[in-house]
């Protein structure tokens, strides 16, 4: 009976650490409002987010609005960072919008979480709205605003809503060649595009070789049926090598560690059928939760 007893004690204090861990992850940051901003973001009225245009402008807006709720201070005297590049003959207006959280260390580190909001805009009368591409990455960055609340974080982290992407990179290219923090003081990149679907339920994880400790981290997340996080798409296996494929290229070029996040290539890929209704809202909310999970433990061991 006595042996009953402390088995029944044991038993019941997993389950109850096993229950606060889980309600802890729920309360993370809101999944409604997650799903809520992708399709607001990926709705015909921000006419498909091409850099330069009023749909680019109103999204600009959007993230702003949505760093200061969060408590998400701006990065210099305000959230956005302006600047011009040419593609062609054509020359473009952009902007970055950057905030940080800052650091319970004394340290003068950071962490850069980036995504990029701009996506192809109206093209042959179709509106290619980009909901996985990369509505879900803003999305993901705003639940990280929201984590933080009740997480402080103990590296300063940056927010990163980038422009320019589709166009080549512009804005991450912009920010580390004009970099507002000394770029050795940046630890880690985390470029998120991509985050949304996946029929094979996998998100992959590149540029574990890019820092030691990267590689055991995120072998440490628990996988299940339903959610794979898996190391691939490096120089260094048979896949395609995405390396230089998102923002996180600028930053490796400039010696910066990074970990991207994305999902295989699928039929709406650069098509005006990435609709919000086509995304995956289960994969998509545990996606982001394993994110979160990968940077909580960056954090607290580097």
């Amino acid at each position: 009976m006595k042996n009953h007893s402390h088995i029944f004690t044991l038993l019941f204090f997993i389950s109850c650490f096993s229950y606060s861990q889980t309600e802890l992850q729920q309360n993370w940051f809101n999944e409604n409002d997650l799903l809520k901003h992708v399709k607001t973001l990926s709705s015909d009225a921000f006419e498909g987010r091409r850099t330069g245009t009023a749909g680019a402008e109103k999204t600009k807006k959007y993230i702003i609005n949505q760093f200061y709720s969060h408590g998400v201070k701006p990065l210099t005297n305000k959230y956005s960072q302006n600047f011009t590049f040419s593609k062609g003959v054509k020359q473009y207006q952009a902007t970055n919008i950057l905030g940080y959280i800052k650091g319970t260390s004394k340290q003068k580190k950071y962490i850069v979480i980036t995504a990029h909001f701009d996506h192809e805009g109206i093209k042959r009368n179709e509106i290619y709205n980009g909901a996985d591409d990369n509505a879900s990455g803003i999305g993901a960055l705003f639940s990280f605003a929201e984590y933080f609340k009740n997480n402080p974080p103990k590296h300063t982290v940056i927010l990163a809503a980038l422009d320019g992407e589709e166009l080549g990179l512009k804005g991450s290219y912009y920010f580390t060649k004009n970099p507002l923090i000394p770029l050795k003081n940046i630890i880690v990149n985390i470029n998120l595009d991509m985050v949304s679907r996946s029929d094979k339920n996998e998100l992959f994880v590149v540029g574990t070789d890019t820092h030691n400790s990267f590689k055991n981290i995120v072998n440490n997340y628990k996988n299940s049926e339903q959610f794979k996080l898996v190391i691939g798409h490096d120089a260094n296996d048979d896949l395609e090598n995405w390396t230089y494929s998102s923002d996180h290229a600028n930053f490796y070029k400039q010696g910066v560690p990074f970990l991207y996040f994305g999902v295989e290539d699928h039929e709406d890929y650069h098509e005006p059928t990435d609709d919000f209704e086509n995304i995956h809202p289960e994969f998509y909310i545990k996606a982001v939760h394993s994110i979160i999970s990968v940077f909580k433990d960056i954090d607290t061991q580097l």
